[in-house]
């Protein structure tokens, strides 16, 4: 029962001295004492009745108020019959505390009000156990095979007066209930998200209790049936690709019954994520097809007829070609190797949906492969709407991450990094190897700038970026043998592994620590090894000139 029913209760000559705010805290139990310190006795969510016989002064009720903070106590009532009128220093350690006072009336015995409560409270528990087994089963034959989570959220609106959303670790909201009117605001959703990603980063166990403008919601991590923190080796793996579900309530307040209930709810609305998920396998499938067909060097032939058959799965009842954009994301954790590409996958999927887009299926017309610890969309465009500039039209670097960078920050805190690199439109298939190379370094000018989230497009690449697929044989054989041989025939006599060095410390976009790692190598080990590249080619890794020229030399061989 909420403490605001007291009031209403006549009978029971309860009058409020502190703690308007709080009143629709929940009472659990009822507690009579007058004990200095009654912790032992007290399990928290009681109605704490006092006759005050433990003050004896003033200095007494701060201490005796601290203790009923500490274990959970919803309020305190403090008879009259003793002392008269409650004593201003225990109303103000309630004040200071936050804790609910009454003053009970010289005229009504503990005995009233505890036999209220314990009826009340009985009552509402033995109702919520004979509702659970109906809500489970109806849940379970209405629930997201049915009509999505929009469902099973309609159904807390209705049984239990529940407002809750379904929301993207990026903030978007996917789904909410009729009962909780209109939609929640984008900013509300994003700082949502964030304190989520940030409680599951920090270990905290769910659900999580956030306090944002004065409301408090409950969180409760939605795990995918596939990919779980029990199947996963880090628990990174599956952090920016879970869902949440919002309760606009208290769970702190709540009974274990009810507690199963959403644990309930989140495991049907993970069934939903699979259902979505597996909805992509075709469009995944499309993406890494024509991926392997540009990384192998297929015949643009080969790779335009690839395309025909992804155009109209991506972009139903299109009139004529479309033109192509390519996103290359990737997910880094600092010293550690975790499988990033799944969940850069994942995470791509997400932030190419339209944020203001409610529901599940908003990315429809977007396919995303992953290779390594790459995700690379392959993302249509009407080939009308880019006939002029398909950078305007397109997706653009620097809005793709606007409405996702906080919540994305919180949830990378400490040790990951996102990056991600976009291309200009390509209109054939004899650009699409070079739109891929273009997203690529595109990524790499994101990942040398600081900040855990970033993005770069084509308009900050060099021209000569754009043109490096179309370099003539001969000259990128005699441009990579001056730069890359020396390595190679050195590798080969001592086995000292400078080629893959030196991709690894352009990849780590030299920095000494992050290489060392990945390479499982001393610091001091790595600079020798780099010294050794530079003495055998008389380049300096240090400069940006020498560092582009090897960047090249090994994209080209």
């Amino acid at each position: 029962m909420r403490l605001r029913a007291l009031l209403d209760t006549d009978a029971l000559g309860l009058k409020l001295l502190g703690g308007e705010e709080e009143l629709d805290r929940t009472v659990r139990g009822v507690m009579t004492t007058d004990l200095r310190d009654p912790s032992r006795y007290l399990s928290g969510g009681e109605l704490v009745l006092t006759g005050l016989a433990w003050r004896h002064d003033a200095e007494d009720s701060e201490p005796f108020v601290r203790i009923l903070v500490q274990q959970g106590v919803t309020a305190l009532a403090a008879g009259e019959a003793e002392l008269g009128d409650v004593p201003d220093d225990l109303v103000t350690a309630c004040a200071r505390h936050r804790l609910p006072l009454f003053a009970v009336h010289e005229s009504v015995a503990f005995a009233t009000i505890t036999e209220h409560v314990v009826r009340q409270v009985s009552g509402e528990r033995a109702g919520d156990l004979a509702a659970v087994v109906d809500r489970h089963r109806r849940m379970m034959t209405s629930g997201p095979a049915g009509g999505g989570p929009d469902v099973v959220l309609d159904l807390l609106g209705s049984d239990l007066d529940l407002r809750a959303w379904v929301l993207a670790p990026t903030g978007r909201l996917i789904a909410g209930s009729k009962a909780a009117g209109p939609a929640l605001p984008a900013e509300t959703c994003g700082r949502l998200a964030a304190e989520h990603l940030t409680a599951t980063r920090t270990g905290r166990r769910a659900p999580h209790r956030v306090l944002l403008d004065g409301t408090t919601y409950s969180l409760f991590p939605i795990r995918s049936t596939g990919r779980s923190p029990q199947t996963a080796r880090d628990a990174r793996e599956t952090l920016l690709s879970d869902w949440l579900l919002a309760v606009e309530a208290d769970a702190g307040d709540w009974a274990e019954e009810r507690l199963d209930l959403l644990h309930g709810v989140t495991q049907l609305i993970a069934v939903e994520r699979d259902r979505r998920d597996a909805a992509r396998t075709v469009r995944r499938r499309l993406a890494q097809e024509v991926l392997e067909l540009v990384q192998t060097g297929a015949a643009p032939a080969e790779i335009a007829a690839r395309l025909r058959v992804a155009a109209p799965v991506l972009l139903p009842g299109l009139g004529s070609a479309p033109h192509w954009q390519v996103i290359v994301a990737r997910v880094d954790w600092d010293g550690d190797e975790i499988e990033g590409g799944p969940v850069a996958q994942a995470l791509l999927e997400e932030i190419l949906v339209d944020p203001l887009a409610a529901g599940p299926e908003h990315s429809d017309r977007i396919a995303v492969a992953h290779t390594g610890d790459e995700a690379i969309a392959l993302v249509p465009l009407p080939a009308v709407a880019a006939e002029h500039d398909g950078s305007e039209t397109g997706v653009l670097a620097d809005v793709l991450l606007e409405s996702v960078r906080d919540p994305l920050t919180a949830g990378l805190d400490g040790d990951g990094h996102l990056t991600l690199g976009v291309s200009a439109a390509v209109h054939s298939a004899e650009g699409l190897r070079g739109a891929l190379e273009e997203a690529r370094h595109a990524r790499r000018v994101a990942a040398a700038r600081p900040g855990r989230v970033c993005a770069a497009g084509h308009q900050e690449l060099a021209s000569h970026v754009l043109l490096l697929p179309f370099v003539p044989d001969d000259v990128r054989r005699a441009f990579t043998a001056r730069l890359l041989d020396p390595l190679r025939d050195y590798d080969r006599r001592h086995r000292a592994e400078l080629i893959p060095t030196l991709e690894a410390f352009l990849d780590c976009d030299g920095s000494w620590t992050r290489c060392a790692g990945r390479l499982h190598l001393h610091v001091n080990t790595l600079r020798y090894r780099v010294g050794r590249i530079e003495q055998l080619t008389g380049r300096d890794l240090s400069r940006l000139e020498d560092k582009l020229d090897f960047f090249l030399a090994l994209r080209m061989s």
